[in-house]
């Protein structure tokens, strides 16, 4: 299995590319369980997953992580997914879950340089604060600037990881538990916290009921 990612010229292009990977099997049907099912006789059928999935998951990342470090990881996601596919849950239809857990573990072994983004994002000027409600809109609205920025490099990773899988993968809570394998519950507690801590550090009434937000791709 070659990920187009990791051997384009060390530079990833939202276009397909025929010579990376060579042509996909669009013939695979859907689900994502059926095509990763395919791919355990016929490798190249794993294609259809990365065609499908690669650029959410590569924002996510870049919404995390350095650009450089962005695009080594989504290629590494995907490898990981590849040489695991033979665990991956088949009653599950959607591999997102599977693949935003494999993205999220790997963001973990490279904290410190989550860490040096967000602080870097901090020593930038503000941008004007929009009148949102809810602390994930105003994750948005501010693109992470100021204390917003600093209140989330001092969130616990365990925390972290719920509410930026909420909020920038858009994954449903129990779509998280089971990305990261906890319980459902453990997620609800966990985001919790993690809205706690953000509005006592941006001063928002903890009675405004946070929502969902649609971020922009980059």
């Amino acid at each position: 299995m070659r990920c187009c990612a990791a051997s384009c010229g060390g530079e990833i292009h939202r276009e397909p590319n025929l010579d990376c990977g060579q042509v996909l099997d669009m013939s695979v049907p859907d689900p994502d369980s059926e095509a990763i099912r395919a791919s355990l006789a016929q490798p190249r059928a794993f294609g259809v997953i990365f065609e499908r999935h690669f650029w959410a998951i590569h924002d996510y990342l870049r919404r995390r992580l350095d650009r450089q470090l962005a695009d080594e990881l989504a290629s590494q996601t995907f490898l990981t997914a590849f040489d695991r596919r033979a665990a991956f849950d088949s009653r599950s239809a959607s591999s997102r879950p599977w693949l935003f857990g494999i993205a999220t573990n790997l963001v973990r072994e490279h904290r410190r340089s989550e860490l040096r983004e967000l602080r870097a994002m901090a020593r930038l000027a503000p941008d004007p604060v929009m009148a949102i409600d809810g602390v994930e809109s105003r994750i948005d609205a501010e693109r992470m600037r100021g204390l917003l920025a600093t209140a989330l490099a001092q969130l616990p990773q365990e925390e972290a990881d719920v509410l930026l899988l909420l909020v920038w993968a858009e994954l449903a809570q129990p779509e998280i538990a089971d990305a990261l394998a906890i319980p459902l519950g453990t997620v609800k507690s966990r985001l919790s916290r993690a809205r706690g801590r953000l509005q006592a550090a941006l001063g928002t009434p903890a009675s405004v009921p946070p929502t969902n937000s649609t971020l922009p791709r980059r």
